[in-house]
């Protein structure tokens, strides 16, 4: 007896686009580890976590109809989930620029690198220095160092040249550089 095969995600695609729910559903299922993985370098809780995959999902199927299949689904969702995690960045920064910082939150100014390094805050240290990236250059950062794609995979993922992504990340690891050094002269 042959074993039978779970349909391909185009099927998928079609199957919801005629009205089946549970075809969504599935491929949802399938494709939620990736998007949570890549949403989870964007978000400081699981809140802001949820938010993005739900935002990914929604755009992911009100836009069903655009998926040409000229390349995999999950290509076409992983630039959906680039796109949710840009807009979610810009959207945190204009909230944080409008609301001061808590006083729970990590200061540089009340600190210097060495003496955040040897008390073993890095992890909150890069934190602070992300916080005050673009979304853009947050978005590069994350994607180049923190996730290590290739440059190729990035000017896929975002729309941008490759040469262009490769003068973003070069300015945004200039910015974070700047922004740590500011923070260890304090």
């Amino acid at each position: 007896m042959a074993a039978v095969l779970p349909p391909a995600d185009a099927d998928l695609v079609a199957a919801t686009l005629g009205g089946d729910e549970d075809a969504f559903a599935e491929l949802v299922r399938r494709h939620q580890r990736r998007v949570f993985g890549t949403a989870s370098r964007f978000a400081r809780d699981h809140h802001q976590l949820d938010d993005i995959a739900q935002e990914v999902f929604l755009r992911a199927f009100r836009h069903l109809g655009k998926f040409r299949g000229e390349a995999p689904f999950e290509h076409w969702l992983a630039r959906i989930t680039v796109s949710a995690c840009y807009d979610f960045l810009r959207k945190e920064r204009r909230t944080r620029e409008q609301v001061s910082l808590d006083a729970h939150d990590f200061d540089a100014r009340d600190t210097n690198i060495d003496a955040a390094l040897a008390a073993g805050r890095a992890r909150e240290l890069v934190e602070y220095a992300m916080r005050r990236l673009t979304a853009e250059e947050r978005l590069i950062i994350t994607l180049a160092e923190l996730e290590e794609r290739p440059m190729r995979e990035i000017a896929a993922l975002t729309g941008w040249s490759e040469a262009n992504v490769k003068v973003r990340a070069f300015r945004a690891r200039q910015n974070l550089k700047k922004i740590l050094e500011v923070s260890h002269e304090r």
